[in-house]
């Protein structure tokens, strides 16, 4: 049979598809960008007819009915990654956390601690030879959806063929719902964009040098970095995920990849998030390759990247130089997702560059603490810290002692609390 028979014979209606679920399943269920929405509505009416599926996922952006209240006892989330459409239902225990380095997330599906009943997948429509794209979302998606024992995909006009180890048979599908409608947009450039985060990118492009590979985590900082990078040469990416930003370094010849070590000339990255501009670039785009996520976050892949930057953000940090990223003291906020990967990555890399980049303040309150808050997790330990840059300047903490870096944090801490800190860091015997 050939391939566009064998198409046409396994479609279905959404609603057919969400009755492939049974009860007590466990779920995988594609996120960020590219959460399945035609499915994923038609699994929460039929809902109340199932108990205690579980619905496994990191990061997912755009409406979550999935995780009311209503769906208690029916459907219940497990997330790897605490995105701000579950967050609620997880600190009121209506869903769970699992806490998991991003580079392991894919491994829990594949290598049998997570077995998978069902994949709901968002794929591009197939090529002349019957593959299918994973399209935005590839890093931690592809895997899970091969470790499962039935996939079911929605198939989209609008998702983009994007390139790499990205593509999935139709023979493989088991059944496909197709779809024709935008893909969630989600702009980096808009999120809390401000004076102090502008400051804090100037302060991280005097980090990175020429012939650099980059690493953008999620959020309002990363993205800003890019608009002052326009004098520097050579660029490159490899990266867990990005947005719009890179498009215009690519087109003003900065970021060309030419000296990365690893790829050279291409983007490489897990996943992209961000609007229909950067979905319509990447479609069938030679120079982006999405891989997925145990091989683009492996930290020892990403150390093969001479001059590797990883810049990523944090919730506060200890006078020690402990970093919380995942919690607002006990109750769960995100997760570590990349960070540790991308932090261990390049301090490994030669002439790598690893950041940690947050403002000084947080409403009234500096980040820059003695003490952690009680019960707050460490996502990059003291160890692995190297540079942390606040709107106040830049700390490099690698190769010093407690007492220097408790003075070189108090230095890019706001003003207002630098006396504080002095005091009780003297309390704590670090200074």
């Amino acid at each position: 049979m050939d391939w566009h028979t064998l198409y046409k014979s396994r479609i279905v209606s959404a609603e057919e598809a969400a009755r492939k679920i049974k009860s007590g399943d466990r779920v995988f269920l594609t996120g960020n960008c590219s959460v399945p929405q035609t499915i994923l509505s038609a699994l929460v009416d039929y809902a109340p007819q199932l108990n205690d599926v579980e619905i496994t996922q990191a990061l997912s952006i755009g409406p979550a009915d999935y995780v009311s209240p209503e769906m208690e006892g029916h459907l219940r989330v497990n997330s790897m990654f605490i995105s701000a459409n579950i967050r609620k239902a997880v600190q009121e225990g209506r869903a769970d956390f699992t806490p998991v380095l991003l580079s392991e997330f894919t491994l829990l599906f594949k290598q049998g601690y997570l077995p998978l009943d069902i994949a709901l997948v968002h794929l591009s429509p197939p090529d002349n030879y019957g593959f299918c794209s994973f399209g935005v979302e590839v890093g931690l998606t592809k895997t899970p959806t091969e470790s499962a024992r039935v996939i079911i995909a929605e198939i989209n006009q609008q998702m983009p063929r994007t390139l790499g180890d990205s593509f999935i048979h139709v023979s493989k599908l088991d059944y496909i719902v197709p779809v024709d409608y935008p893909l969630t947009e989600m702009s980096m450039g808009g999120m809390d964009s401000s004076d102090i985060t502008e400051k804090i990118a100037q302060y991280i492009a005097e980090l990175i040098p020429d012939g650099a590979t980059m690493q953008m985590g999620i959020g309002a900082i990363p993205d800003a970095v890019l608009n002052y990078l326009y004098e520097k040469k050579d660029l490159g990416i490899h990266t867990e995920l990005f947005s719009d930003g890179v498009i215009d370094l690519v087109e003003a010849g900065v970021l060309t990849n030419a000296r990365k070590t690893l790829h050279p000339g291409k983007i490489v990255a897990g996943f992209i998030i961000g609007t229909q501009r950067l979905y319509k670039w990447v479609d069938d785009n030679p120079l982006i390759e999405l891989h997925p996520t145990e091989y683009v976050n492996d930290p020892y892949v990403i150390a093969q990247n001479e001059r590797q930057v990883a810049i990523n953000s944090a919730i506060e940090i200890d006078l020690t130089g402990q970093v919380c990223a995942d919690s607002i003291g006990p109750k769960l906020y995100s997760g570590v997702g990349g960070q540790l990967d991308f932090v261990y990555g390049a301090s490994r890399s030669k002439d790598g560059v690893p950041i940690i980049a947050l403002p000084s303040t947080a409403k009234q309150f500096s980040r820059i603490v003695p003490l952690l808050k009680h019960g707050a997790g460490v996502v990059t330990t003291r160890n692995h810290v190297r540079y942390v840059v606040t709107e106040y300047g830049v700390a490099d903490l690698y190769g010093k002692t407690i007492r220097q870096r408790a003075n070189s944090l108090i230095k890019i801490a706001h003003p207002q609390f630098r006396d504080e800190l002095t005091a009780q860091a003297r309390e704590l015997n670090y200074i």
